[in-house]
C-alpha cells in the first residue's frame, strides 16, 4: 500500500494534512504558503486546482512550498447505466489517476456517485460501482495510485454516494481482488455507524485503510448539509474514540482535515489554519 509511515512524514505538525477545501476561498498559492507556514507538511488537493493552475505547475508549487500531496479529490461518479456515460466516466477517472500520480499523491478519493430520479435501483447502482472500480483497478496499480472509496452519510445517497457505510465500501474494495482499492474513514460521514469499530478493524486487517479524514458534525445543518462540517471540537463527534480505532487498525499515515463551512471560509486563512492545527494537536494527534 502507498500509505506513508509516521517515520516518513515531515518535521512540521506530525501527521497533519490540510485539505484544500478547508481554505476553499483562499487562492491556491496563498493556501500552500499558509499551510507551510504553520508547520503542516502535507495537503489534500482537488482536481479543480489542477484545472486552474495546470498539472505540472501545481506540482511545482507544492514542491516549492515543501509540501507533500496526501490525496487528490476526486474520482468516482460511476453509477451511470448508459454506456456512453459510463465510458466517459471511466476515461475521466483514468485521467484522475494519472493526475494523482503526477502530483505524487498516493491516493485518489473516490466519491462513487448517486442515483437518478429515473433510475431508483440502488442495488444496481452499487453493482455498477463495483464493476467500474474493478475495471479501473489495473490502471491504478500501474500508476502506483490507490483508489480510496468514500462512504458518505446516508443523506447523500441520492446524489453523491450509494455507499453509506464502511462495510459497504469494503465489500466493493474486496470484490475487486486488487490491493490498489481501499477505503477512507471520514469522521463526518461515518461517526454515526454502530458497526464502525468492527468495520475499521476489518479495513486494517485486510490492508485497505488508505486515508483518515477528520472534521466535526455541526448543528443546525446548513442549507447545503455538506457545509455543516466544522472544526474538531465544535460539534458532536468523539475524535479520541474514532482515532483510537483507526490507530488500533494499524493506520500510520497522514490525517487530513477536510472542513466545508462558510464561516471557516470567511475566516482569514492564517487564523483558520492556526485553529485547525491547535484542534488537531488537542483532539486527534494524542490518540493517533
Amino acid at each position: 500500500m502507498n500509505t506513508p509511515s509516521s517515520q516518513q512524514l515531515g518535521h512540521g505538525t506530525p501527521r497533519l494534512s490540510l485539505n484544500r477545501w478547508t481554505l476553499r476561498t483562499t487562492a491556491i498559492q496563498q493556501f500552500l504558503e499558509t499551510t507551510a507556514s504553520h508547520g503542516i507538511d502535507a495537503v489534500g488537493l482537488w482536481r479543480q486546482d489542477v484545472e486552474e493552475v495546470g498539472l505540472n505547475a501545481l506540482r511545482r508549487r507544492a514542491d516549492d512550498a515543501g509540501l507533500r500531496v496526501s490525496s487528490l479529490c476526486r474520482g468516482g461518479f460511476l453509477t451511470a447505466a448508459d454506456e456512453t456515460a459510463r465510458a466517459a466516466s471511466l476515461e475521466d477517472n483514468r485521467r484522475a489517476i494519472d493526475e494523482a500520480a503526477a502530483l505524487g499523491a498516493p491516493t485518489l478519493v473516490m466519491v462513487v456517485g448517486g442515483i437518478t430520479a429515473e433510475d431508483k435501483d440502488i442495488a444496481a447502482a452499487r453493482a455498477r460501482v463495483a464493476e467500474n472500480i474493478a475495471t479501473l483497478a489495473p490502471h491504478a496499480e500501474a500508476a502506483g495510485v490507490t483508489l480510496a472509496l468514500e462512504p458518505m452519510h446516508p443523506m447523500f445517497t441520492a446524489d453523491r454516494a450509494v455507499i453509506a457505510t464502511l462495510d459497504q465500501a469494503l465489500d466493493i474494495a474486496e470484490s475487486t481482488g486488487s490491493d490498489a482499492v481501499g477505503v477512507i474513514v471520514d469522521t463526518y460521514h461515518v461517526w454515526w455507524d454502530p458497526a464502525l469499530q468492527q468495520a475499521i478493524a476489518r479495513a486494517g486487517r485486510t490492508g485497505r485503510l488508505l486515508s483518515y479524514q477528520v472534521c466535526d458534525w455541526n448543528l443546525p445543518l446548513a442549507a447545503e448539509p455538506l457545509f455543516s462540517r466544522g472544526y474538531m471540537g465544535d460539534g458532536y463527534i468523539d475524535f479520541p474514540s474514532i482515532t483510537r480505532m483507526v490507530a488500533a487498525a494499524g493506520y500510520t499515515g497522514d490525517i487530513e482535515v477536510e472542513i466545508f463551512n462558510q464561516d471557516v471560509w470567511a475566516t482569514p486563512a492564517d487564523d483558520a489554519a492556526a485553529i485547525v492545527a491547535a484542534r488537531f494537536e488537542e483532539l486527534v494527534l494524542p490518540y493517533a
